[in-house]
């Protein structure tokens, strides 16, 4: 049977994902997502873009989203997205993003956004700016999904619902006004780990914690990273193994073992007998190690901005091409008159 890398790129499943330029993204987002992301390049269409959009319903400075928006782009290639294998932009780049977006709105239900648990989340968390954006944030996800006819779409446990309301509202459309879009699946990969908090192991590391402690940035310079491993919350047991009543511990192990490829007995081995000194040190060491050269990469394009924007606007120029085929198909079956 042919290796699935060695087929030319228009037989290749379709693979989409977009990520927020809400900060520089986390060991999480990294060990997560990004780093699959590389991996995958080769035995899938990849279409990877900035989600610019839908970061307007956070109030950020304007400045600052914009200088966000280019270092997310930076630090995607500084990961290893290749934009000769994989599609990489930038959402708004593509005005048929919102057209889509829209279409999808008139194609959602109001009960169906208001029970998105996202949405309650971000309310909570959010309250002074419960915007209608944030409420039908879904439906531009739909869109930005659909309008590239995606077969997967890599999400975590947060996203899974959003993934189902695409597929409801892509039936939906399809039975009003006939077959347009392929319904997509979810990409679970078997690489990937769930980073949680160096100081509350019981929460997912995230780029908004407050915590400076808590937080890996995959740009953070050495010293810092093994100061912020050595602060690490633990327990009292000073035995390194993997159990639930250890997620201090066993969020360390998940790193390490996601960096080295060691498995949870091969780390509880090498550690028989040390403390939790030496192993917090070890780990520290191997995520320096391996994001030292991403962030070298990253401090070299960002000192290109011209090599940067031609990147962006040929992304934007593919990515357009891609989507409009889709979007006309769907303007024209819900009766938008187009312009000749």
């Amino acid at each position: 049977m042919e290796n699935n890398a060695q087929k030319p790129a228009e037989e290749k499943k379709i693979i989409l994902s977009g990520i927020q330029p809400t900060g520089v993204f986390t060991l999480g987002n990294y060990l997560g997502a990004v780093r699959n992301w590389k991996t995958i390049q080769d035995e899938y269409r990849c279409y990877y873009f900035i989600a610019d959009l839908h970061s307007l319903t956070i109030q950020i400075d304007p400045v600052k989203r914009r200088q966000q928006t280019l270092q997310a782009f930076a630090l995607l290639l500084a990961c290893g997205i290749d934009p000769e294998k994989s599609l990489i932009f930038v959402q708004s780049h593509n005005p048929c993003h919102a057209e889509m977006g829209w279409l999808m709105d008139c194609c959602s239900q109001f009960g169906e956004l208001s029970r998105m648990t996202q949405f309650k989340d971000k309310s909570a968390k959010h309250p002074d700016n419960i915007n209608a954006g944030l409420f039908t944030y879904p439906a531009l996800m739909a869109g930005d999904i659909l309008l590239y006819q995606a077969d997967y779409v890599p999400v975590g446990a947060d996203q899974t619902q959003h993934l189902e309301f695409c597929r409801d509202i892509a039936t939906r459309f399809n039975h009003a006004y006939g077959e347009i879009f392929k319904l997509p699946e979810g990409y679970f990969p078997k690489a990937g780990a769930r980073v949680m908090s160096l100081q509350d192991p019981t929460s997912k590391m995230s780029k908004s914690d407050t915590n400076p402690k808590a937080t890996i940035s995959i740009l953070d310079e050495e010293p810092v990273i093994l100061k912020k491993f050595k602060s690490a919350v633990t327990d009292s047991e000073a035995r390194v193994c993997y159990r639930e009543d250890k997620p201090g511990v066993s969020n360390l192990m998940t790193i390490y073992s996601a960096v080295t490829g060691r498995t949870m007995e091969e780390i509880t081995a090498e550690f028989e007998g040390k403390g939790y000194g030496d192993f917090k040190a070890a780990v520290g060491q191997s995520v320096a190690d391996e994001l030292r050269p991403i962030r070298e990469k990253y401090a070299q394009l960002m000192q290109d901005r011209a090599y940067l924007e031609s990147l962006m606007r040929d992304g934007a120029e593919r990515a357009t091409r891609i989507a409009a085929k889709t979007l006309t198909k769907a303007k024209k079956r819900v009766g938008l008159l187009l312009e000749k």
